[in-house]
């Protein structure tokens, strides 16, 4: 008997059975496409009927926002859980980048529908990965301040505002997320090899950011200095 027959002799809870469909539902819309994948091989995947999916997880539009809610989710928690708040900002922030990469290595079809599929399809599906991407910013951005008050402990306040803290948030979190597709297309680096070339290539340069140096670019003249993140 097949494990699929299996599952359909049997009368399994509805948090299980909705569980199982979930997750068929995510290696489709991963595999396929959102617009590609059908609800018949989400039900055949997952050993139900197209009238039990149905049921349970309503039309395709709201299967598909409960895959990436619940892919997002587990997405943060990974990353969350991987933090000791007690640690360095460092610290705590190549815990968080290790535990990301080594997620979506680990959950390579819900990165998938995170990372491609959820985005490339417009609202509401973009709107769901921009809220965990809200977040993940949010948390990086509360570690760079961490490491400013770091910085701040050894030598006059770094004169780094609210606003070039956030950018670059945005632009280490940016950066994460293309290493991570091109990381899983590849197969070229690992997981430490992946976090430890984030944070030589972000955080070596806060940390001459917080030292007071400043890069600028200067026009065909040598005129007028272009300032960057505060200079």
């Amino acid at each position: 008997m097949s494990a699929v027959e299996s599952v359909k002799g049997k009368r399994l809870p509805r948090a299980v059975r909705e569980e199982q469909m979930m997750n068929a539902a995510v290696r489709t819309f991963a595999r396929r496409g959102y617009r590609a994948a059908s609800m018949d091989e989400i039900a055949q995947l997952a050993g139900v009927s197209k009238p039990l999916v149905y049921l349970y997880l309503n039309s395709k539009d709201q299967l598909f926002t409960a895959c990436i809610r619940r892919e997002a989710q587990a997405l943060l928690a990974a990353v969350q859980s991987a933090i000791q708040p007690g640690l360095p900002a460092d610290r705590q922030l190549w815990a968080g980048l290790t535990a990301f990469f080594a997620y979506t290595v680990d959950h390579p079809d819900g990165w998938a529908v995170l990372h491609r599929q959820a985005r490339t399809h417009g609202e509401p599906f973009a709107r769901e990965v921009a809220a965990m991407r809200d977040e993940i910013v949010a948390f990086v951005a509360v570690l760079i301040q961490a490491a400013a008050t770091e910085a701040g402990e050894a030598r006059p306040e770094p004169d780094l505002a609210e606003r070039d803290m956030a950018a670059l948030a945005q632009a280490l979190v940016g950066a994460a997320e293309s290493l991570a597709g091109w990381m899983n297309d590849t197969g070229s680096i690992t997981v430490k090899e992946a976090s430890a070339t984030l944070m030589n290539f972000a955080w070596v340069g806060l940390g001459q950011l917080l030292e007071g140096e400043r890069w600028s670019a200067r026009d065909a003249q040598g005129s007028a200095a272009v300032p960057v993140c505060g200079a």
